[in-house]
């Protein structure tokens, strides 16, 4: 390529043999003086000629200018396409790059508390949540860098279809020919999926035993790591290789309004997980208890009856041996809804704030809590105003609003797969050239071709989400839980060891939640009240 470049670009500048200027080759005896005369061009003539020649001169400036863009509208279109997916993935990372460097650039220099925050944060604590962020930042930047050349090495290299390959060679071998193709479909998917969870497997154990031990929130042995590590690869694998199976087998029967029915089974898988993650699927991982009678579970109920929350259940899941992060959710549809709360969240049943009783010490070894970092967690009152802020969310549509944005979402993704799959230039950029399977159309589409799109919905989402706190904030208020929730954010980050001075474009870009001292000072006039 390199050499029909320049012989291309030779040609535009040097139209014609002997004109070394750049414009055409014209005769001196064009301007010379007519047969029989010796007088010379007049000076007008002259002029015109300069300003030809210039006018040239800007026309082959321009041409060497736009010769790029003709070199691109050249390439096949499977070219473009590569390129272009490639080109707009760095172009993401870049930008992503560019603003944690700004951020890391605040943890850096932000070394002394400010003074807004100064009733809020002690010295101490705002050290350690800076260093904490720090070395998350930078961990970010060295696993993003490996994440995007990984990519585009596979990209480049040709992984996918080898991947491919390999799987139809595999299922070849367990008597499944390529008429087979939703087993080698389930086949590439388990060695993709696998691949992914090894390359992933040094950066998880660095973050989990380096920067999250060093920091205290760290729970995990080793051996507790690596048996959750395999029990969520295999939960993950019996409930995609399934899905995934139907929902290829609805697509390939599902004629000229596949989409529908494709959209419709998504919705419904999503609808069910939803339903049975926290009874049958979390509790894989945590142990989940019903919340002890007594005040504070008869105060939730009270809290849950006053605005028609239809309660059924609340448990508290023993995080506390996997991390001391905090967190608090509801689930359920319908008349079946159900409150989950963190021990890390209650001040009064946290393992970490809890000296272990004579005896137990050396026992169970695998999952005992480190207790060296205790968690503050939070009183009563103030998990009331954190459980007012959540339900804030149901009792406002919050959940609803998002389903159905995700739906509409779905439905058009599978739309414009629809109308892209049958485009042969689409798997040829990817190294399909004599097949079109639909799984790796799915993957071309939803991942590649669909990234400009995600990228841009998923900022409108990440500022709607900061709408929506700052609505079930107002929600909390309204109850009379504008002080406790006050008081609590600031435990809740200060447990967690957020940052609360954040750069204003980053955080427009990624924080879901408003930063703290913005929401702060909008309960600010209601707690003073």
């Amino acid at each position: 390529m390199g050499l029909a470049v320049r012989s291309h670009r030779a040609a535009r500048l040097r139209p014609f043999p002997g004109s070394a200027l750049g414009f055409p080759f014209i005769p001196p005896a064009a301007f010379a003086a007519q047969p029989g005369s010796s007088r010379v061009a007049p000076p007008l003539r002259q002029g015109a000629l300069q300003r030809w020649r210039r006018k040239e001169e800007a026309r082959a400036r321009r041409g060497a200018m736009a010769l790029p863009g003709e070199l691109w509208a050249e390439l096949p279109a499977e070219k473009r396409i590569f390129s272009s997916v490639l080109l707009f993935s760095w172009a993401v990372y870049l930008w992503e790059a560019f603003l944690a460097h700004r951020q890391r650039r605040v943890y850096r220099t932000t070394t002394h508390v400010p003074w807004e925050l100064g009733q809020i944060m002690d010295s101490e604590t705002f050290e350690k949540s800076r260093l904490y962020q720090l070395d998350k930042s930078t961990f970010s930047f060295w696993s993003g860098l490996y994440s995007e050349l990984e990519g585009t090495m596979i990209l480049i290299c040709g992984g996918i279809p080898f991947l491919w390959n390999l799987s139809g060679q595999i299922s070849g071998r367990a008597g499944f020919g390529p008429e087979y193709e939703i087993v080698q479909s389930l086949v590439f998917l388990l060695l993709a999926t696998l691949f992914s969870a090894l390359t992933g497997l040094p950066w998880s154990l660095y973050n989990t035993f380096v920067i999250e031990e060093k920091h205290g929130f760290n729970q995990q042995t080793l051996g507790f790591f690596f048996k959750d590590a395999i029990k969520k690869f295999i939960v993950t694998q019996c409930i995609l290789l399934p899905v995934t199976s139907l929902l290829l087998y609805i697509i390939k029967i599902g004629g000229d309004y596949f989409f529908i029915y494709a959209w419709l089974f998504t919705l419904v898988v999503s609808l069910v997980l939803v339903t049975i993650y926290a009874d049958y699927i979390a509790p894989l991982f945590d142990k989940f208890i019903p919340l002890p009678e007594g005040e504070l579970k008869q105060q939730i109920e009270v809290m849950a009856k006053s605005i028609d929350f239809p309660l059924t259940k609340v448990y508290v899941v023993e995080g506390s041996k996997r991390s001391s992060h905090s967190n608090a959710y509801f689930y359920g549809f319908f008349k079946n809804k159900r409150i989950v709360l963190f021990d890390t969240l209650l001040e009064d049943y946290s393992a970490l704030n809890k000296e272990p009783a004579e005896g137990e010490e050396g026992e169970n070894e695998e999952t005992k809590s480190k207790t060296k970092n205790k968690k503050q967690g939070c009183k009563n009152e103030e998990v009331l105003a954190v459980l007012g802020h959540e339900l804030g969310h149901w009792k406002l549509g919050h959940t609803i609003k998002n389903i159905i944005i995700s739906q509409m979402n779905s439905f058009l993704c599978f739309f414009l797969f629809a109308v892209l799959i049958g485009r042969k230039e689409l798997f040829a950029a990817f190294g399909f050239y004599e097949t079109q399977p639909t799984l790796i159309g799915l993957m071309i589409i939803f991942q590649f071709i669909f990234s400009p799109y995600n990228e841009i919905l998923s900022f409108c989402l990440t500022v709607l989400s900061r709408r929506f706190e700052f609505q079930a904030d107002a929600f909390a208020k309204e109850l009379g839980k504008a002080k406790d929730l006050y008081s609590a954010l600031i435990k809740l980050n200060k447990d967690n060891l957020g940052f609360p001075v954040s750069d204003w474009i980053f955080s427009m870009w990624h924080y879901s939640h408003p930063p703290l001292l913005e929401r702060l000072q909008a309960l600010k006039d209601a707690k003073q009240e």
